[in-house]
């Protein structure tokens, strides 16, 4: 939408709004069931779907909700009480409201004028729609709403600006602090806005003051430690962490376990300083994202320990290298959802352990893993034939290949789990299509192997994928004759049918329509099979899927066919925008 999300400088200016009135006037078309016209903001025109979406009614009295049940004082409100109390009496005169949320924007104390006609106990945009507090707690700014911009009717005379709050150290949402007003142009900036960063930067230094002491200690070593650098450090005192982004983005929260095992073990040594070291000939102490060493530093407070600050060595990055050799047929594409999974996953295999393939069947897992491998024959052993524990090399020299692990049995998991404790390095790469819900074995596995895994799109979700398909799983030409080639109303066609055995399925139809056909010339639509000639079969939309349909359709012809960009407008993921157009499509 079109609010605020920071001050404006001197040099910058805020950004241009359209006017109140004319949004107003939009608001009520869109209410109505009415296209929104091209002057509407992207930003707020999501919004207002988003609203739709989630099943918000314009006309729903926000202030009528119940508070859902809090701890008598919570920690963010212990701390922001003497702030809060100085603040509370100057707001009646003042005709505003201020709001304290916590991080999930429920509303934790409210004061001012007449604050029970513009709060409300949940400040989420799934209860109440856009307003300035979920803006900022997701933007991480200053966020500023005005009247028509919100959904509900009870806020269309309403200004409001909000600032978000961080915890100290680790710089995690905590809430959010807000002003509302009276309804204002909101061409300027909000005039209470300073107010509520003033009051945000107070509530902050109460929340770093209400720190007790030894944990003062642990935020000291944990801040000497990151340098104020991008350094991947974390920190555990008790049941508390302190994570950095660096660290984040090098271990999963299993391996922040392991981690944290181990430093309690070397602790117990009594040492200040350890250096953890992975070895490979070594008993491994636990598998840290790929870390080459760990150096762990007691924090201690009036001589007791207090917790332990950890600093990770990363180990030598290598660059994510493009699938391995010429590419097999079923891993032809270059749509958007396919180029990222392959990518991801070219990225995790480049790390010496394992890697999960998750797909339905015929997505190309088995051959993106031959692939990732840069093996021409590399030992691929299949759970759907059995006896995988016996097949299993005891010390595998290179790469290994596990296909349908949906399909292992428990003797098979569990020598897959041992084989993976005593080298946790090897090159694994396991496919696995999802389907009856897994055993407690082998789901103990998956969620072992799931901090590294990818999800390959099915053949429906990336339908700008077939034509390049077609010519790749076509048979080639016998001498003298072209090679195959299609009619645009057959290429449709494909284009739109399901795909339930997606690649695999499509290299089968091609293939067998290949072999039978005696005429010459592109391939027409009569020549296909009946179920894909005739397409999946439709139904009538409900109302609400026709205005959804609506929406999308707006949505893709403001960003120009872009699904991407259309989808974060609408608030909603790239696969579901997919998986709807598909079935809108089938409707048109």
């Amino acid at each position: 939408m079109t609010t605020a999300e920071q001050p404006p400088t001197a040099h910058r200016q805020s950004p241009v709004r359209p006017a109140l009135g004319q949004l107003r006037r939009a608001r009520a078309r869109f209410l109505a069931g009415h296209p929104l016209s091209e002057d509407v903001p992207d930003e707020i025109a999501a919004a207002w779907r988003r609203a739709r979406f989630h099943g918000v009614r314009h006309d729903h009295p926000a202030h009528s909700a119940t508070p859902g049940p809090q701890p008598p004082d919570p920690p963010l409100l212990e701390a922001a009480r003497p702030v809060l109390a100085r603040l509370g009496p100057l707001l009646d005169g003042d005709h505003a409201t201020l709001v304290l949320t916590d991080a999930r924007l429920r509303v934790l104390w409210a004061a001012g004028h007449t604050p029970h006609e513009t709060c409300c106990a949940d400040l989420s945009e799934q209860r109440v729609g856009p307003n300035s507090a979920a803006l900022a707690l997701r933007t991480g700014r200053r966020a500023e709403v005005h009247g028509p911009e919100h959904f509900l009717d009870v806020w269309q005379d309403v200004s409001a600006v909000s600032v978000p709050l961080r915890t100290p150290g680790d710089g995690r949402p905590a809430g959010t602090v807000t002003v509302a007003s009276a309804l204002f142009d909101g061409r300027a900036p909000h005039p209470r806005g300073g107010l509520a960063e003033a009051t945000a930067a107070a509530l902050e230094a109460e929340l770093r003051a209400h720190a007790r002491p030894p944990e003062h200690a642990l935020l000291d070593a944990y801040l000497a430690a990151c340098d104020g650098r991008d350094r991947p450090v974390v920190a555990f005192a008790g049941h508390s962490r302190l994570v950095s982004e660096a660290a984040g983005r090098l271990l999963s929260t299993r391996d922040i376990d392991d981690l944290e095992r181990a430093v309690h073990t070397a602790l117990r040594q009594d040492a200040p300083t350890t250096r953890l070291r992975r070895d490979p000939e070594a008993e491994p102490l636990g598998h840290f994202g790929g870390a080459a060493g760990v150096r762990v530093a007691c924090v201690r407070h009036l001589g007791a320990s207090v917790g332990a600050v950890v600093v990770l060595e990363p180990a030598p990055r290598h660059e994510a290298t493009a699938v391995a050799g010429p590419l097999p047929t079923t891993l032809a594409g270059h749509s958007l959802p396919w180029r990222h999974a392959t990518a991801r996953a070219a990225e995790l295999a480049a790390a010496p352990a394992p890697l999960l393939l998750v797909g339905e069947r015929g997505t190309g897992k088995t051959s993106l893993a031959r692939a990732l491998l840069g093996d021409p024959a590399p030992l691929v052993v299949d759970a759907a034939e059995g006896e995988v524990h016996e097949a299993l090399p005891g010390a595998p020299c290179g790469g290994l290949v596990l296909r349908h692990a949906e399909r292992l049995a428990q003797p098979d998991v569990a020598a897959i789990v041992a084989l993976l404790e005593a080298r946790p390095t090897t090159p694994l790469l396991v496919t696995y299509t999802p389907g009856a819900p897994p055993g407690p074995c082998l789901q103990r596995l998956l969620d072992t192997l799931a901090a590294r895994s990818v999800t390959l799109p099915a053949l429906r979700e990336r339908p700008e994928d077939i034509r390049e398909l077609l010519t790749a799983v076509a048979p080639a030409p016998a001498p003298g004759q072209p090679p195959l080639s299609w009619t645009l109303d057959a290429r449709r066609a494909l284009e739109r049918y399901p795909w339930s055995g997606n690649v695999t399925e499509l290299a089968h139809v091609v293939r067998s329509l290949a072999q039978r056909r005696r005429v010459t010339g592109p391939v027409r639509r009569v020549e296909l099979p009946d179920p894909v000639r005739e397409g999946p079969a439709g139904r009538r939309l409900s109302p609400m899927e026709h205005a959804e349909r609506t929406a999308i359709l707006e949505a893709l012809r403001r960003h120009g066919g872009n699904k991407a960009r259309a989808a974060a407008a609408l608030g909603i993921g790239r696969a579901t925008l997919y998986r709807k157009l598909r079935v809108y499509d089938s409707h048109a």
